[in-house]
């Protein structure tokens, strides 16, 4: 069955190229070339071995300074050697708390002491593993001992706190209680301490996470009643990395600030729990009634307070350096060996990470077996091909950072792309990165066909998009953070995709002790399937940067990206003045209210300042002037170019990327230099497209905004030079 299928996938896979144009970047004789190669690529994938890797790698937790996690590093070095890379492990020494106590209970209307802890399952014996189990806690939360009213905030982002003023709620000197959601977990207690609360608590709610999405571990795979999840609360919008040498790498003898004074340690205590434990507080909650869309499915009525409950939080961690160890693994490049493809994916834990990362650690050395077959047999890649196995990713992505901030000069100068995955499971791909990849991407879904339905895998995608109300193309997504592309597009300007497949794979084991090959092989892959199908994807789009012959960056549908971004926000901007005006004329008619208590008197509203008019006109006249300039390069004929020619051209657009930072970065946050793509200041892990601009815009930060458009204007006036020189070298 499975050499059916595998013939049936490269049979499909040559059809569907055979009606394409040749490969972006290959002439005719090379595609064929190359078509061979990848065939011969996808044919030596095994499920077998991802299978026996991850039994292998999730068998005890293994999380950043474990001695499990180091003996995964050196097992995996075995492998890469094995398969003809030179390794080694790069260590840095970084902060890392462990919790030494963690306390919460109910202090009033009456009595509660949260349990923390998860229940092993029957079935799954890696959820019985006690002492070897990390205990349930937010990595970078600050120490404490507070004691307080309680306050529900919802998810605790932006607008609820919005409504909570409305309400005429103040969190001053509470602590509050956020649901897990909404947005990345470090933004709740970052909001939080800024509206002047003293401690934070998350818990996940059925609705979002448990028995009202299916059935709960083990019956079912989503989170049951004591299911915690764990993560870092670190501010990671500000910088990620070690939290004692921003910017710079953890090495032994590197200087590092006070912890006291590093800025990405949260200003509050905070601890996630279960829905178990989260029942009694909301339930002593009174105040009132939620909004309909903040109640969960708890069988309760959802109040917001504050009290009459009263909690006491006290957290303790030791703080101390760990090891982190990242395996690097080089196959030199037979002709262009300082022009590297890098590719990475984390293999640390919170505890045994089946699902996260090794789902994608695994799939990644089932590519890299591969690729080293083929090279021992005379198929050797042009350009070197690095893979990456990084460390401490999951408390702050510190192992990459530290990485890129220790070699970004040689990165910048030889790295043609840095490829990423992290977790993966059933269903569709999900692609996100820098847009010059478009191009190349959507021809690699276009061949690779989707185990489950035998369709292409942009084809799926592309129907899933349609029915959700998109337009029905492929396209990668903006690149904001949460893996370890960030350091790479972010802070170094080297283009950059992430990859993944899921969304039939659900479940609630996310960073919890459920994380387990049990767990996974039963819900997420059985089979393994979609695991190759990460391999064969990740490996084609390797080889073909790898092998071109022109690097397949394509600026066409970069342009139209990044013109897109300039009109959503442009309408941001028009959007609030409308708002604006809207609710001014409402208090000139004095018809306005701003309470939702009818025994309290109606709070009179206020006017609004005015939303003043930006001028967009630096930016609009570059977008027009780099359309100009793109249309010409894209009717270059490169394959038509000499050896030399193409050397030159290679060497320029390598380079591309980083012509979109600006060495002053974003708005108090100069770790982030990248123009076009960030990290929300208060999305966390959601993306901010032109950053500068849309955030100063959100928060009517008008002088800032202006200053911003004449930023973003320079950089793209910069890169519309650079897309000039490309046209010369074509000529």
């Amino acid at each position: 069955m499975k050499t059916k299928f595998l013939t049936l996938l490269l049979l499909l896979g040559v059809l569907s190229l055979s009606a394409q144009e040749n490969i972006i970047g290959f002439s005719k004789k090379a595609s064929e070339a190359e078509l061979q190669l990848e065939a011969e690529f996808e044919k030596q994938l095994s499920s077998d071995n991802l299978d026996q890797w991850m039994k292998r790698m999730a068998a005890e937790p293994h999380w950043v300074g474990t001695a499990y996690g180091e003996e995964n590093v050196k097992w995996m070095e075995k492998q890469f050697k094995s398969w003809g890379y030179d390794t080694r492990i790069d260590t840095y020494h970084v902060l890392f708390p462990y919790p030494k106590v963690r306390l919460l209970e109910l202090t009033a209307p009456n009595k509660y002491t949260a349990s923390l802890e998860a229940i092993p399952v029957d079935g799954d014996p890696y959820t019985a593993q006690g002492d070897k189990l990390l205990p349930s806690y937010n990595a970078f939360s600050t120490d404490g001992d507070v004691e307080a009213e309680l306050v529900f905030v919802n998810y605790g982002i932006p607008s609820d706190y919005e409504e909570l003023e409305k309400l005429g709620i103040d969190v001053t000197g509470k602590i509050v209680i956020a649901k897990y959601q909404g947005s990345w977990r470090g933004i709740k207690p970052k909001l939080a301490a800024e509206k002047g609360a003293i401690g934070c608590i998350i818990y996940s709610d059925p609705m979002d996470d448990g028995y009202y999405q299916g059935d709960v571990y083990p019956k079912g795979p989503f989170k049951n009643k004591t299911g915690v999840q764990r993560g870092s609360v670190m501010d990671m919008p500000l910088y990620p990395g070690d939290v004692l040498t921003p910017g710079y790498a953890a090495t032994k003898d590197a200087k590092r600030l006070n912890r006291e004074d590093a800025p990405t340690i949260t200003k509050i205590p905070v601890l996630p729990i279960s829905y178990e434990d989260a029942q009694p507080l909301l339930e002593a909650l009174e105040g009132p009634v939620a909004p309909a869309s903040w109640r969960g499915g708890l069988p309760i009525t959802y109040h917001i307070g504050p009290g009459p409950a009263k909690v006491h939080l006290k957290l303790e961690f030791d703080w101390q350096l760990k090891p982190a160890h990242n395996l690097i693994a080089t196959l030199k490049g037979s002709e262009f060996p300082d022009q590297w493809v890098m590719r990475g994916n984390h293999h640390d834990a919170w505890v045994h990470g089946a699902s996260d990362p090794i789902s994608g650690m695994v799939a990644l050395m089932e590519e890299a077996r591969v690729i080293g077959n083929l090279a021992k047999k005379g198929q050797k890649p042009k350009r070197t091909l690095v893979y990456c196995a990084w460390d401490a990713e999951e408390p702050g992505l510190i192992g990459s950072t530290e990485w890129v901030e220790d070699h970004r000069a040689e990165l910048q100068q030889k790295v043609v792309a840095y490829i990423n995955t992290d977790g993966n499971s059933r269903g569709y791909l999900g692609a996100g990165g820098s847009h010059s990849l478009q191009a190349m991407v959507t021809q690699v879904a276009n061949t690779v066909v989707d185990p489950q339905k035998g369709v292409s895998v942009a084809e799926r995608r592309m129907a899933a998009n349609t029915v959700r109300g998109g337009d029905g193309s492929f396209k990668l997504s903006a690149l904001g953070s949460g893996s370890d592309y960030t350091p790479f597009i972010q802070h170094s300007g080297i283009a950059s995709l992430n990859l993944g497949y899921g969304g039939e794979g659900s479940g609630g084991e996310y960073h919890t002790i459920y994380d387990t090959y049990t767990h996974y092989t039963r819900f997420k892959d059985p089979g393994f399937q979609y695991g190759v199908a990460l391999a064969n994807t990740a490996g084609l789009i390797t080889l073909r940067l790898a092998n071109a012959e022109v690097l397949p960056f394509e600026l066409t549908q970069w342009h139209s990206t990044v013109d897109g971004y300039l009109g959503e926000v442009t309408k941001t901007l028009e959007s609030m003045r409308s708002e604006v005006e809207k609710h001014n004329k409402l208090v000139q008619k004095d018809v306005y209210q701003l309470t939702m208590d009818p025994k309290k008197p109606v709070a009179p509203a206020k006017m609004e300042a005015e939303i003043p008019y930006l001028d967009f006109s630096p930016l609009q006249n570059v977008i027009a002037d780099l359309k100009k300039s793109i249309d010409t390069y894209a009717k270059a004929d490169l394959m038509g170019l000499s050896a030399a020619k193409k050397a030159q051209l290679n060497q320029a657009l390598m380079g591309m990327e980083q012509v979109l930072l600006q060495d002053k970065g974003l708005p108090r946050r100069d770790w982030f230099k990248h123009q076009i793509y960030a990290p929300g200041f208060y999305t966390g892990y959601g993306v901010k497209t032109l950053p500068g601009v849309r955030e100063a815009i959100e928060q009517k930060e008008w002088k800032e905004a202006q200053e911003q458009i004449g930023v973003l204007a320079t950089t793209l006036k910069n890169f519309d030079a650079e897309v000039q020189k490309l046209i010369g070298l074509t000529k």
